[in-house]
């Protein structure tokens, strides 16, 4: 069992790096092999919709992305770890969610290089906002999870926490709790 880690926050040691290290060892501990990309140290480029990759299955931009894509097709489980900016992902994060387009073919279908490796993957959420209301994360907890139904994804689950101070999220054992089981469901099958 491959579990891939996906850090979109630009502040590495920060909320959602500390959650996403608690999931991932969540994922080790329970038998799988972890790996994390952290969004902001790669150059990933917005999708240009020229619809190359429907044909081909590869995007038509040279950058990280394509490595990133490599590793997405390896790993049984993704979980990904976003801090809320402005009421919405990050710009690391969403770059990265629009360049899965190059798994889909014209008919937003799974492209038949990638079906067999896509089905059944598995698909973890982590939000970090500085609203005491974690419910202002939901519009990235909803993009999330409608990627998962309109791919045929398993959805494993979301941890929604509060924090705004770096690092703050350390002292919130429940929150670290939620994001190790998350890590651990991820990894079993």
């Amino acid at each position: 069992m491959k579990v891939l880690g996906i850090l979109g926050s630009p502040r590495v040691g920060g909320n959602s790096d500390i959650l996403l290290e608690q999931a991932l060892l969540g994922a080790r501990e329970a038998g799988a092999e972890v790996e994390k990309i952290v969004l902001c140290r790669k150059k990933i480029s917005g999708c240009l919709n020229c619809e190359k990759c429907n044909e081909t299955g590869i995007c038509a931009i040279k950058d990280d992305m394509l490595e990133i894509h490599q590793k997405i097709l390896e790993a049984d489980c993704i979980l990904h770890s976003v801090p809320v900016y402005f009421w919405a992902m990050t710009a690391q994060m969403k770059a990265y969610l629009d360049r899965w387009c190059a798994f889909f073919d014209a008919e937003w279908r799974w492209h038949k290089a990638y079906y067999p490796k896509m089905k059944g993957k598995r698909i973890g959420l982590i939000t970090v906002c500085g609203d005491p209301d974690v419910s202002t994360a939901d519009p990235i907890v909803h993009s999330f999870k409608s990627t998962c139904q309109f791919t045929k994804l398993q959805w494993v689950g979301v941890v929604q926490a509060s924090a705004s101070a770096r690092g703050e999220i350390d002292k919130n054992e429940a929150a670290k709790k939620k994001a190790y089981a998350l890590g651990r469901k991820g990894a079993t099958p």
